[in-house]
């Protein structure tokens, strides 16, 4: 994927940065092409070797159908819902690394779900912090919007997701309860055998 000067862009757990300049440089005797991002939430400056591009998951900001999409997402009732520890890190660990919206989408759903019944561990409480703040300034920055509206709009969205899924999961319940027991299966009985009739014995004629 090539990149121009000014194209907004997306560096995996970075976040929103923007191409400032693209420049050849000479390391052990091999020249690179780098692309020289500002990362706007902490103003630093990151070289990103433009072969490796796609391997670090770089990609243009969502457009304003996307953000729309990703609206649409967040408040579905879907919420993958692991209750190992290991691979639920494991896995979200992965989304992260993607650097997909809709990744970190999935991300901060399953995590702020899983907060509302239990306490989340140091390592996964800071994944939630970092998928909701790269989430709010990727859309506040396509959008034009604060981003505490931003943050308003998504805790929204998820209120309806989580509204959603207790809603199904009720019926699901009901239906269980309704839902009659099987019948006990019996065993059939044979049927009693008739008794053979004689065989039938013919006068021979004389």
């Amino acid at each position: 994927m090539s990149f121009q000067i000014g194209d907004k862009v997306i560096y995996p757990n970075h976040g929103l940065g923007v191409v400032e300049k693209v420049e050849e440089k000479t390391i052990l005797g091999t020249t690179t092409g780098f692309f020289h991002l500002r990362i706007i939430a902490n103003e630093t400056t990151v070289l990103v070797p433009v072969a490796n591009v796609d391997n670090v998951g770089l990609r243009r900001a969502i457009t304003d159908e996307e953000v729309d999409r990703l609206f649409t997402l967040l408040g579905d009732g879907k919420i993958d819902n692991h209750q190992n520890w290991k691979g639920r890190f494991k896995d979200n660990s992965d989304k992260m690394r993607t650097g997909s919206i809709y990744d970190m989408c999935d991300v901060l759903k399953s995590l702020t779900f899983l907060a509302k019944s239990k306490s989340l561990s140091f390592r996964e409480k800071r994944m939630l912090d970092r998928a909701k703040a790269l989430i709010v300034s990727e859309v506040s920055e396509v959008m034009r919007l604060s981003a505490a509206s931003v943050e308003d709009r998504v805790n929204q969205a998820l209120e309806k997701c989580f509204m959603m899924k207790a809603r199904a999961q009720q019926r699901a319940q009901a239906r269980a309860a309704a839902k009659p027991a099987p019948a006990k299966a019996t065993a059939a009985k044979p049927a009693p055998r008739a008794a053979a009739k004689p065989p039938t014995r013919h006068a021979r004629a004389s």
